[in-house]
């Protein structure tokens, strides 16, 4: 028996007792049920961010920060939506947002690794990873020993050790078999996180390992859910705990192919990243409601402008409130005109007074009431 997981004689039969899953599992499906029963709440919009959010995400836990605009870019050209005065989209945004949408829109084509190796490809589409040459289009083959490591140069402690280049045929060619077979009568959220820790454990490409890992989990999700469209950022929520993330794959790793602790990281990261959401959808609802309501009301081109920049930092407060100096910034009119169209707007409901006074008056986005339209309160 080895130091890691895939030494094991067993592997990879993974272990897990379901006992200790239940509560967990049936917390995680009851979001599960509520999110895609609220699924036509989301706007192509909506997912639009998302997508943004995920692949921002994906790429930052591995040390990659993208540019968020150009992102925004290629996901909305390829959504079909507009893009007018938005920064022309790079090669490298273009690529992981078409690897994102093949696999939530054909969630249900066979992975094969011809799949795999154009993911991987599409990656790093100049074939380099900042300054070092990538290998593409096949497993590694170095026959240098694949570490996970941290520290300094010189100080790095091994996380991990993957298994050797020359047992990745037959791994992978068990790993799509599984993947493609048995596994999809299992319970669709577990398979999820196990098809996570089985791929990045075997650790199959020179690099992209942690980021394909991840476009395997929204995929099985999308296969559980049997959606392709994107309701949440799975990525999003282990960024912000990739700490947490890192650990539980080492400690999991080096263990005995019993993964009940990883499994429970997975559904509890699965529920907050659904609880997270559920909060998107409302707010999608609300801003719904303010431009009804301001449908509605006949306004001038300023108070348009400066409503709409209200409504879309909802739910927080545009900084500081709207004042009459901030108006006439974002509209270039002046104070005279800023302060009848202020009080305009809260004449018609759509704005209230803060609870500063004189020259500190500010103004924010007025309360909606049950009915769904924006009062005084």
């Amino acid at each position: 028996m080895g130091e890691f997981i895939w030494e094991h004689n067993e592997w990879p039969r993974f272990r897990y007792d379901t006992g200790q899953l239940l509560q967990a599992l049936g917390h995680a499906r009851s979001l599960q049920g509520a999110l895609l029963a609220h699924a036509d709440a989301f706007s192509l919009v909506d997912q639009r961010d998302l997508f943004v959010d995920e692949a921002y995400a994906t790429s930052e836990i591995e040390g990659e920060k993208l540019d968020r605009e150009r992102l925004r870019s290629s996901v909305a050209e390829q959504l079909g939506l507009p893009t007018a005065g938005m920064p022309v989209p790079d090669p490298q945004s273009d690529a992981l947002v078409s690897v994102l949408l093949d696999a939530t829109r054909n969630y249900d084509t066979p992975l094969t690794a011809e799949r795999l190796f154009g993911w991987q490809a599409a990656l790093f589409p100049t074939g380099y990873s900042g300054p070092f040459k990538v290998e593409v289009g096949g497993w590694r083959q170095s026959a240098a020993p694949m570490h996970v490591v941290s520290g300094s140069m010189g100080r790095e402690r091994i996380h991990f050790t993957a298994p050797p280049a020359e047992r990745l045929d037959d791994e992978m060619r068990q790993f799509l078999s599984w993947w493609n077979g048995p596994s999809r009568e299992k319970d669709g959220i577990l398979r999820a996180g196990v098809a996570h820790l089985y791929f990045v454990t075997i650790h199959p490409i020179a690099d992209g390992n942690g980021r394909i890992a991840r476009v395997l989990t929204d995929m099985a999700l999308a296969q559980e859910e049997r959606t392709a469209r994107r309701l949440y950022s799975l990525s999003h929520r282990i960024h912000s705990v990739r700490s947490e993330y890192y650990r539980i794959l080492e400690d999991v790793q080096r263990g005995d192919l019993e993964i009940t602790e990883w499994l429970l990281w997975f559904l509890e990261t699965y529920a907050h990243s659904l609880t997270s959401a559920e909060g998107r959808i409302h707010r999608s609802r609300v801003i719904d409601r303010y431009y009804r309501w301001m449908a509605s009301i006949p306004l001038n081109d300023r108070q348009t402008k400066v409503m709409k920049k209200m409504i879309e930092a909802y739910p927080e407060r545009f900084s500081g409130g709207m004042t009459n100096k901030k108006y006439v910034s974002v509209t270039g009119t002046s104070s005279e005109s800023a302060k009848r169209d202020l009080v305009d707007l809260v004449r018609n409901g759509l704005l209230k007074k803060g609870d500063a006074a004189g020259r500190s008056t500010y103004y924010v986005l007025a309360s909606l009431d049950t009915e769904g339209e924006p009062g005084s309160s």
